[in-house]
């Protein structure tokens, strides 16, 4: 029997306990794709303050009006709400926000429809791809699969696998994220509700200022270079299968494996079957694990490619630890003409995320100045962040 939070005579010291509990449902909606951040935060303590934080009834609409930016929200908020104020699991909803959302398989799951917080496990049907996804949604869940757990602690062969099928619907689930982001402008024809309302706090509440939302027209143009030599054994597979999730996703992505040469596997990861694809890999990976020459490989790469794929809305991403036995001159100049192409230039250093960690290696150095962001690629949290700088 569920106990109603609101109830203040069961629940002496309930303002307290709310108060903790709105944030945590603030955080909650931005979990499962609201857009909002520690300013949401504390206008939701104070529309609570305002509403009255035992008044259930005048809440719910308060909130409501606060963190939902569109119909679609709106529409989700409701099961949310009631999920997560009266649901029976609400304690595991709350840890799985807690652990970075990547610890339940609703948290990489489709967001688009509502409630789907409380998605079960399910029969899976389709493709031998997407039963991989779907294993990978039901083990998460039971293995509980770390979203702060380093890629290089994985011996488990099973969690292993858990992981690999996590980072490849991860990066499926980030075109969704982008494809729903919106930019706020002065006209339009959708008005972007919580923004107006605060704009008109100024006027006394007057909405003499509306701001509108529209859609963002593109998705960036995602080029993707993996380093696979022997310092990124541990790596070089959790970023292929991440690799492939991109390719699935953006239909204008391209991919490519580095060591002593540049090697395309565009068209090996767009294999559907993932049992094919690795047999494909495994012909194209001739001197994989052994030495690498970044500088040469890129050079290689704006000799052949760099022309073709890069413009004004493509974002180069750069795998890789930086050990390079190639000149550091050399590499900081093509990392400059790449630069010179590029709308963005990425660099994901799985050896960032260690505690500790200073990219002091020559080959990192003479490419930081190049570099738009510097970032770690060591989990499935650094993974996920890569979608709020794609589009920024």
């Amino acid at each position: 029997m569920n106990v109603d939070p609101f109830n203040a005579t069961t629940h002496p010291a309930a303002a307290d306990v709310l108060v903790r509990r709105i944030i945590e449902f603030t955080r909650l909606t931005r979990d499962n794709g609201f857009r909002a951040g520690i300013e949401e935060e504390l206008d939701a303590l104070r529309v609570a303050q305002h509403c009255g934080l035992l008044e259930q009834g005048s809440l719910r609409p308060g909130l409501r009006t606060l963190l939902c930016a569109d119909r679609q929200e709106w529409q989700r908020f409701d099961a949310l709400y009631e999920t997560y104020w009266y649901g029976t699991n609400r304690a595991s909803q709350v840890k799985a926000s807690r652990s970075a959302r990547l610890g339940r398989q609703d948290a990489l799951g489709d967001q688009s429809g509502g409630g789907r917080v409380m998605e079960t496990d399910r029969p899976q049907t389709g493709t031998a791809g997407e039963n991989d996804a779907g294993a990978a949604r039901s083990g998460a869940s039971h293995r509980q699969v770390s979203g702060k757990a380093d890629f290089r602690f994985l011996t488990d062969a099973q969690q292993l696998r858990e992981m690999e099928n996590l980072v490849e619907r991860l990066a499926r689930r980030m075109r969704r994220q982008l494809c729903r982001r919106q930019r706020l402008s002065h006209t339009g024809r959708r008005i972007h509700i919580r923004h107006s309302i605060r704009n008109s706090l100024r006027y006394g509440g007057t909405p003499l200022e509306l701001v509108f939302r529209q859609r963002r027209r593109q998705l960036p143009r995602l080029v993707l270079l993996l380093d696979v030599s022997r310092s990124m054994s541990l790596y070089s597979y959790l970023f292929l299968r991440f690799a492939r999730g991109i390719i699935g996703a953006f239909g204008d992505a391209e991919a490519f494996v580095f060591h002593t040469r540049l090697v395309s596997v565009t068209e090996a990861l767009r294999e559907r079957d993932i049992h094919r694809m690795k047999q494909k890999l495994v012909v194209l990976s001739a001197g994989w694990s052994g030495g690498t020459r970044i500088g040469e490989c890129l050079a290689q790469f704006n000799r052949q490619h760099a022309g073709r794929m890069q413009q004004a809305r493509t974002v180069v991403m750069i795998m890789s630890d930086g050990f390079d036995t190639g000149t550091p001159a050399f590499l900081a100049t093509q990392l400059e003409h790449i630069k010179k192409r590029a709308r963005r230039l990425v660099w994901l250093n799985p050896l960032l995320g260690r505690e500790g960690y200073e990219p002091l290696a020559g080959g990192m150095q003479a490419a930081l100045p190049w570099i738009d962001v510097f970032a770690p690629a060591h989990n499935l949290e650094s993974l996920q962040a890569l979608e709020a700088r794609l589009m920024n």
